[in-house]
């Protein structure tokens, strides 16, 4: 196997495409799909998206310091690919995309309904470095839809299939490989009991029609 070398650039992928929505002074609303989004810090809860300052939505992040990050799924597709490709300029894009406005708890910006997870925001910081703007921001709420919680209380996001962004192409999600930490997790006897159980009823049946088959010879 051999590599081929490119030249610098944002190579990290798959990454989530979310839908931002913002609310300027003038109390327009709009969305702006980023897939540069992070995870920042646990505790305090912060995260940060970058945005290049030429996009509509850069000013009214800028002047209200708000904007609240809304997960994408399958059925938000085309809502997320249209809200990226599309200006805030031209278009209502809640009317375009027939995407429900609903009230943040904690800012003064419209969550999109349909999106199972929204997550308020407060910039903390910006940080101007060359095409983009990383906006870090403070995490106030979140607001998760309570049809993907199970019986245990878990929220379970995959039922709601969320996208990712790769490399100028969106995907669902794959199926599962493993849950945190179980490349060093031991099996629990429960495990071990049913492998060779199951073990032991394989070997029995490839055994027996040999068996059988010898006696039929005799």
């Amino acid at each position: 196997m051999s590599k081929i070398e490119w030249k610098p650039g944002n190579m990290v992928y798959p990454i989530p495409a979310v839908m931002v929505s913002v609310r300027d002074k003038e109390g327009v609303d709009n969305i702006l799909t980023v897939a540069w989004v992070g995870t920042v810090c646990t505790n305090p809860p912060m995260v940060s998206i970058s945005v290049r300052p030429e996009r509509y939505s850069y000013k009214a992040i800028e002047e209200t310091g708000e904007f609240v990050i809304n997960l994408t799924t399958e059925e938000l597709a085309y809502a997320t690919d249209f809200c990226g490709v599309r200006s805030g300029r031209d278009y209502d894009k809640f009317k375009e995309c027939k995407l429900t406005k609903e009230e943040a708890s904690h800012v003064s910006v419209s969550m999109i309904q349909e999106s199972p997870v929204n997550i308020e925001c407060k910039v903390r910081e910006a940080h101007k470095y060359g095409s983009h703007t990383m906006f870090t921001a403070d995490v106030l709420a979140v607001h998760v839809n309570d049809e993907y919680m199970n019986e245990k209380g878990k929220f379970c996001l995959e039922n709601a299939n969320p996208i990712v962004y790769s490399h100028g192409t969106y995907f669902t999600m794959g199926e599962e490989l493993g849950t945190f930490g179980y490349s060093v997790k031991k099996p629990n006897e429960k495990t071990i009991r049913s492998v060779k159980a199951e073990k032991k009823s394989t070997e029995t049946t490839r055994t027996k029609p040999r068996w059988k088959k010898s006696r039929k010879k005799k």
